[in-house]
C-alpha cells in the first residue's frame, strides 16, 4: 500500500462521517432556533398578559370606586328621604292636633 492508496481510502472513510456531523449540526442547529422562537413566543404572549392583567385590575379598581361613591349617594338619598318623611309625620301630627284631617 502506498501513501496515495491509503490518502484516498481515507478520504472515502471520512466522507460520509463529516456528512453525518454536517448533517447532525444543522439539525442541532435548526432545533436550537426554533425552541428559541417558541421561548421567544412565550415570553411575549406572557408580557401581553400581564399587561393586560394590569389593566384589568386598574379597571376592578376604578369600578370599585365608584361602586363605594354610588353607595354612598344611595346611603345619602335614603337619609333625605327618611328626614322627608319624619318631617311629612310631623306636620300630619300638628295637622290632627289642630282638628284638621292630614
Amino acid at each position: 500500500m502506498d501513501a496515495a492508496l491509503v490518502t484516498a481510502v481515507a478520504a472515502l472513510l471520512a466522507a460520509p462521517l463529516t456528512f453525518a456531523a454536517a448533517v447532525y449540526g444543522a439539525r442541532g442547529s435548526a432545533r436550537a432556533q426554533r425552541e428559541g422562537g417558541v421561548i421567544n413566543g412565550f415570553n411575549s404572549l406572557t408580557d401581553q398578559i400581564q399587561e393586560e392583567r394590569a389593566d384589568l385590575r386598574q379597571q376592578v379598581s376604578d369600578l370599585r370606586i365608584q361602586v363605594n361613591g354610588l353607595g354612598t349617594e344611595l346611603t345619602m338619598e335614603r337619609l333625605a328621604k327618611a328626614t322627608a318623611e319624619a318631617e311629612v309625620a310631623r306636620l300630619r301630627l300638628i295637622v290632627a292636633q289642630l282638628g284638621g284631617t292630614p
